[in-house]
């Protein structure tokens, strides 16, 4: 073999190399909401996750639920369990009316919750205990108290360890903010912190303090529909 070939054998070598090298840095890596789907046309199906915490409460959640029927949308409900104690009518009307009923907390008091994994999964449990006593069955899914940002590893992977699925956000209408505003401000605050994304897993609360919430909610799901949006359950 002369030089010449050992030169060519080089520059194919580098050119693989090269390539490797290009596709691997190139590849995505996992994104936090991964739930667009093709529909039959194979286009990718833009999809709206409608998500409320810290329900349920007598004057806010039965008014989300009421414009939820009127649009005929189905929304995911995280819950805190000592106020679904005494309130299993609206969580059976949840149930009933097709939503997901997910857990949140028991207490919501992170000092107690995020003591360690085992009070976490203490506080877990007992919230699934009185979702399943209502709905006949225990969820899989869960949202940290404050989402997960920042949380220790160990507490994120009892979640997972534990079997559940949980869920973050990439949009929020604000409304657990003190400077929350009107229906008009979370309708804006929604639109503006979605851009558009394919898929939307949107923020919103329904316990007792949030009164614009209902009609923020109406607004957003026409903004969506009119958009070409479907909406979609954890």
């Amino acid at each position: 073999m002369n030089k010449r070939y050992f030169a060519a054998a080089a520059v194919i070598l580098a050119a693989a190399i090269a390539l490797l090298w290009l596709f691997g840095n190139f590849s995505a890596e996992p994104t936090a909401f991964s739930f667009a789907r093709a529909d039959e046309t194979n286009a990718i199906q833009k999809t709206v996750y409608l998500t409320f915490d810290d329900g349920p409460s007598d004057r806010i959640t039965p008014k989300i639920l009421d414009v939820l029927d009127k649009e005929n949308v189905k929304a995911t409900f995280f819950i805190i369990g000592i106020q679904a104690e005494t309130r299993d009518y609206i969580i059976k009307r949840e149930f009933e009316s097709g939503h997901t009923v997910a857990v949140h907390s028991y207490t919501h008091r992170y000092s107690d919750i995020y003591s360690s994994p085992e009070s976490l999964i203490k506080d877990i449990d007992k919230c699934n205990a009185v979702i399943k006593r209502l709905t006949g069955i225990s969820s899989n899914v869960y949202r940290f108290p404050g989402g997960s940002y920042g949380l220790r590893d160990e507490l994120i992977s009892a979640v997972t360890e534990h079997g559940l699925r949980y869920v973050d956000w990439n949009a929020s209408t604000r409304d657990a903010e003190w400077c929350a505003g009107d229906a008009e401000s979370l309708y804006r605050s929604a639109i503006a912190s979605a851009a558009d994304s394919t898929n939307i897993v949107l923020l919103s609360h329904d316990s007792t303090s949030k009164l614009y919430t209902p009609e923020a909610t109406e607004k957003i799901i026409r903004y969506y529909k009119d958009k070409g949006y479907a909406f979609g359950t954890f």
